[in-house]
């Protein structure tokens, strides 16, 4: 099993051609095609329908200001994806969530940004990475601000026996038989080892080069520890399961998802 195309969310903050240029990489890596995504909702005022001239001048030049947005978003895109001769790019005056799920059907894994505090995206094209998450299919890469390269060297497997833990352990199979390393960590009290030893051996089979160990809880979340264990494993990958449920496309988290999700400075692929 490999990757065959991964597809690079898009936009105009400060961060989006680093998180290309990594998602380039990994598509040379892994020798697979490249696709960018862009979308940007139009911001217009309420009731633009009510006619007059000039609003209608104003929404015209609303509109064409998104569709600037997007030209933007493509020669990011493609300046720092150049290197690649497998690239195609799609984009829209869309929503930016439904629409990057939407073409995730053309994709194995999905490269999304954890965006800096000063990232600067405009408000119509941010995409929100716990709904592509939940609402997508497939598994994402989670980048955080300012990281433009990923070895996976040496990779953090955080185990919990749920079925997203165990689709995320499939869905990462391509980075985890390249890795050098990869620890399956169980956060727990006890000294019970026979589920992460059973995961070592499965993906022991998959060529994987994986050992199995159990680590107390240290007093702080369970995402704090993930972190520790991958800064004194010099992981640059955490591979874990992501849990959470809708109200109404209002993404609710469990502690550790959503600490991952919100802080740190390695990337995570999760799966759900």
């Amino acid at each position: 099993m490999s990757y065959a195309s991964l597809m690079v969310a898009v936009d105009d903050g400060r961060h989006s051609a680093g998180r290309v240029r990594l998602a380039a990489e990994l598509a040379h890596r892994f020798g697979a095609r490249l696709v960018g995504a862009a979308s940007c909702l139009p911001e217009y005022p309420q009731g633009f329908g009510e006619t007059i001239v000039p609003a209608g001048m104003a929404i015209e030049e609303i509109r064409v200001a998104a569709l600037d947005r997007l030209k933007s978003a493509e020669q990011v895109f493609r300046q720092a994806s150049c290197l690649n001769d497998r690239v195609t790019w799609r984009s829209d005056l869309a929503a930016s969530v439904p629409f990057l799920e939407q073409q995730s059907r053309a994709s194995d894994l999905i490269v999304a940004g954890r965006y800096a505090d000063d990232e600067g995206v405009s408000p119509g094209m941010v995409v929100g990475i716990g709904d592509v998450l939940m609402g997508s299919g497939r598994p994402v890469l989670v980048v955080p601000p300012g990281v433009e390269h990923l070895g996976a060297r040496r990779v953090i497997l955080g185990w919990k026996n749920t079925l997203q833990t165990r689709r995320a352990v499939s869905d990462a199979l391509p980075f985890l038989r390249r890795a050098e390393a990869v620890r399956v960590l169980r956060i727990a009290d006890g000294e019970e080892r026979s589920e992460i030893e059973d995961v070592a051996a499965f993906l022991t089979l998959h060529d994987v080069n994986a050992t199995a160990h159990v680590v107390k809880p240290s007093g702080w979340t369970v995402a704090d520890d993930l972190r520790t264990a991958a800064s004194e494993f010099d992981a640059d990958l955490i591979v874990t399961g992501a849990y959470g449920y809708s109200r109404l496309r209002e993404w609710f988290f469990g502690g550790v998802t959503r600490d991952l999700l919100s802080k740190g400075p390695v990337s995570c692929l999760m799966s759900h």
